[in-house]
């Protein structure tokens, strides 16, 4: 069975008896969404879902490839104990510069390091320098074309139990199209079908926002 047909009235409905964000999320949210990029950002419940999840798995020590303006790294970073830590990897000063600002803002900017640079280097320099193993979550959501790389590497610094989320894997319905052969797009459909053959992982692939791929290291 097909999910349940989202009209109108009914995303209404949802949206009225969903936890809405803090003044601070926002107004990043509103900010970003007036750039030429806007449409990059996360939409709100699914970083409602990421932050449930971070409660739930009692993350923390949190990984993500694309940081962009900071929304996903800011919510995460609010469910996350005192202790918790965020390390997000980027290479726009451009974008992150705007998450820098809304981080202190929101008054977390102490649990989260930005790390600019091509993220293929940045996790496996994590790795090379010993941290395999030491993250219990962590999410990807950069240039797609690299997602089996970045599958490859999150899943070595991931933790025995932890889980890996990747974003845009329905790709707007151009992984079905056919005529759609682009880098971004043939990427998408490699890492489904990495994470759907691997032995290593459990996976459940949901039809939310632009579809997320949530890989259970066993």
């Amino acid at each position: 069975m097909k999910s349940i047909q989202m009209t109108d009235a009914l995303w209404s409905y949802v949206q009225a008896v969903t936890p809405s964000d803090d003044d601070v999320m926002q107004e990043l949210r509103t900010l970003t969404a007036e750039m030429p990029a806007g449409g990059m950002q996360i939409p709100p419940y699914q970083g409602r879902f990421m932050q449930f999840l971070v409660r739930l798995l009692g993350v923390k020590r949190y990984i993500e490839v694309g940081c962009f303006t900071g929304y996903s790294a800011l919510a995460v970073a609010r469910s996350l104990p005192a202790d918790g830590q965020v390390i997000t990897c980027d290479v726009s000063e451009e974008w992150t510069a705007t998450a820098r600002k809304f981080w202190q803002k929101a008054g977390i900017a102490d649990r989260i390091e930005l790390r600019l640079g091509p993220a293929v280097e940045t996790l496996q320099g994590m790795i090379n320098a010993g941290v395999a193993g030491s993250f219990d979550m962590a999410f990807v959501d950069a240039d797609k074309n690299q997602y089996v790389q970045y599958y490859e590497l999150c899943l070595q610094l991931v933790r025995q139990g932890g889980i890996i989320l990747i974003d845009n894997t329905l790709w707007g319905g151009g992984v079905v199209d056919v005529a759609v052969q682009d880098e971004e797009t043939r990427g998408i459909r490699a890492v489904n079908q990495r994470v759907f053959e691997d032995p290593r992982v459990d996976t459940c692939l949901l039809p939310i926002s632009d579809g997320v791929h949530l890989c259970h290291k066993l």
